[in-house]
């Protein structure tokens, strides 16, 4: 896949701004962690060479490519277009882990606890990253969403 291909500092930089974007829509997006807000999340799309690492008590993300990615606390793996689904609660958790589209690994607790938190949170990408867009943001909106309806369209 092209994006394999961009630099891991691009990526980065990438993910970081759209990281603090979803903070800066969501403030209160890991207040729900309580005890699981120390640990480290890890978030490997199994058609891409890329980890994503989330540090909720710090409200940090890093990018490792897969062969580098450090050992974490509750890890997922799945299809990009599955992740991202699931984070904006579009698809049933269960059904997909049990359809074995995704992969869980370490702590359930901490990985359950994410999942009520991002459930309450009520993810938008297209919306929650638009104004990030400054004055293209209706365009970035409408041009997101319809790239998300032809992504579902393929696994819902």
């Amino acid at each position: 896949m092209v994006l394999d291909r961009v630099p891991l500092t691009v990526v980065q930089r990438v993910a970081d701004l759209v990281f603090q974007q979803a903070i800066k829509q969501h403030p209160q997006l890991f207040d729900r962690l309580g005890t699981h807000a120390g640990k480290r999340y890890r978030f490997t799309p199994a058609d891409l060479d890329l980890s994503f690492v989330i540090e909720p008590q710090r409200k940090r993300i890093k990018v490792y490519r897969k062969k580098a990615t450090p050992t974490v606390d509750a890890a997922a793996a799945g299809p990009m277009v599955t992740l991202l689904a699931l984070l904006e609660g579009r698809l049933d958790g269960d059904a997909v882990f049990f359809s074995r589209s995704l992969t869980l690994t370490g702590d359930m607790e901490a990985m359950l606890a994410l999942r009520n938190a991002l459930d309450d949170c009520g993810f938008d990408l297209p919306t929650d990253l638009a104004p990030a867009a400054g004055p293209f943001a209706p365009v970035f909106r409408q041009l997101a969403q319809r790239v998300r309806e032809h992504a579902l369209a393929g696994i819902a």
